[in-house]
């Protein structure tokens, strides 16, 4: 299990060339071309209980990718409740009144398959890759833990110390991970996503069963779930064997819109610093309040894709030729957009000094890149370049049927449907230089913006 904000860095490293690993980023609904092959058309529908199904055939290996999202995240959560969408993630793989804690897992093991699941801002997910055999067997146990965990304060008080035990050892003990809350929690004033998915540990310490309860019991249902299949399957099987399985969970109550707090107008600069002995080399990142794909208007976030590529998406980019290639003051240098997301979301530039070079002239030198492009766009060259390696790696993407399924699944589960997902590539090419400027000038300004430095001990007060 894995409470992975991090995933987001995962599922679109092979999908997304806006991937940079320094943060988390997710960045648009990365599709195949409207001309794939018959055998790669992707199938919805809805079951009679609300839940919708996709299927992603891909008949090239003898293996289904079966994934379960559940439309909750930990913006979601009830206020002084941080932690519990994760921590319920934890809890779902614990007994339930069919099979014993640990059963699913060594299932999935004993044929050779794998499974995990991990928690967002905007959802939770459980996956399963395995022989198309055992697809039957996958949804059976998928299903039953839907509605019949076995929640005693035992199990609570067990797996809450496992919780606890991994905020220290992945935020608490990581000076990364501390300065990217702290920024998060400036960033956003009002929104939610200020809150670390993890929660904040005087929160997740009197989490119990009650709260664990009532969470189920509100999100859990299959009307507000989402199941992906891709992989070595055919639609009317996959139909078959869901209305077979979670066919038989019933309905819950209809759950009112997603409705969050929004942020109030930023019209300050505000930085975050931290220095710590563990540090060896320096960085910064800049943040700004964007929309995502959800909240955009349209054209807005395709633009912001590009622009993200364009200014540092790659060794191609404006600031890795620039600071990296060209001036040799960074070690790193990128830009990333984190487009799927509920509500609205974060563009981020970042930086790292190399050798004797400055931090603060590593940031300079972003900065004027950012400007220079607010001020005077890109080219049609750079941008039609970078249109053809966004939708290429679409292309290079179907190799890879779990990656499919994430980007069709977060996709459905913050407010898009399928042909939001099959229409991106035609969108990204109409996108023109004149949007790509006017998101940089409209958005990209400095007086708005949340920095964060994390720094050497000896660099305190610097």
């Amino acid at each position: 299990m894995t409470s992975r904000i991090e995933w987001l860095r995962t599922v679109l490293l092979a999908t997304s060339l806006t991937f940079l690993m320094n943060d988390p980023v997710l960045a648009a609904s990365p599709v195949l071309p409207e001309s794939v092959p018959a055998a790669f058309k992707v199938t919805d529908f809805l079951l009679d209980n609300g839940m919708e199904v996709v299927v992603i055939p891909d008949h090239r290996a003898p293996i289904v990718t079966h994934m379960v999202w559940y439309k909750i995240g930990s913006a979601d959560e009830p206020p002084g409740k941080s932690g519990i969408a994760h921590f319920f993630e934890h809890l779902m793989f614990k007994a339930t009144t069919n099979h014993a804690a640990g059963e699913f897992d060594r299932a999935v093991s004993d044929i050779g398959g794998s499974n995990n699941a991990f928690t967002s801002y905007d959802y939770t997910a459980f996956h399963e890759t395995v022989a198309p055999s055992a697809l039957e067997l996958m949804m059976s146990f998928e299903a039953d833990r839907m509605r019949n965990l076995i929640l005693t304060d035992d199990v609570i008080k067990t797996e809450r110390d496992v919780i606890l035990e991994e905020r220290r050892s992945r935020i608490d003990n990581n000076p990364q991970a501390v300065l990217d809350e702290e920024v998060d929690a400036t960033l956003w004033q009002n929104q939610p996503y200020r809150i670390p998915v993890i929660g904040w540990m005087q929160e997740m310490e009197q989490l119990n069963r009650v709260d664990a309860t009532a969470f189920y019991d509100k999100y859990y249902r299959p009307n507000n779930a989402v199941l992906i299949v891709a992989g070595d399957v055919e639609p009317d099987t996959v139909k078959t064997l869901a209305e077979k399985t979670y066919g038989k969970v019933a309905r819950g109550p209809d759950l009112p819109p997603r409705v969050r707090p929004v942020e109030p107008e930023q019209n300050t600069k505000r930085t975050v610093t931290l220095s710590d002995a563990r540090v060896s080399v320096p960085s910064f990142s800049t943040q700004w309040l964007v929309p995502s794909y959800h909240t955009a208007k349209p054209g807005e976030a395709e633009a912001l894709d590009l622009l993200a590529e364009i200014l540092g998406g790659g060794n191609r980019s404006r600031l890795y030729q620039a600071l990296v290639v060209k001036q040799g003051i960074a070690s790193s240098a990128g830009a990333y957009f984190q487009g799927t997301m509920l509500d609205d979301t974060n563009f981020t530039v970042y930086g790292a000094p190399r050798g004797d070079a400055k931090l603060a002239d590593v940031e300079a030198a972003v900065d004027v890149e950012v400007a220079r492009i607010a001020s005077d766009g890109v080219t049609s060259d750079e941008l039609e370049k970078a249109k053809d390696r966004y939708v290429r790696s679409m292309i290079f993407a179907r190799d890879k049927q779990d990656s499919m399924a994430e980007i069709y699944g977060s996709t459905l589960a913050t407010g898009g449907n399928v042909q939001d997902v099959q229409q991106w590539p035609d969108r990204i090419r109409k996108v023109t230089t004149d949007e790509v400027k006017a998101v940089a000038a409209r958005y990209l300004i400095l007086a708005r913006s949340t920095s964060g430095y994390l720094l050497p001990q000896q660099q305190a007060g610097n």
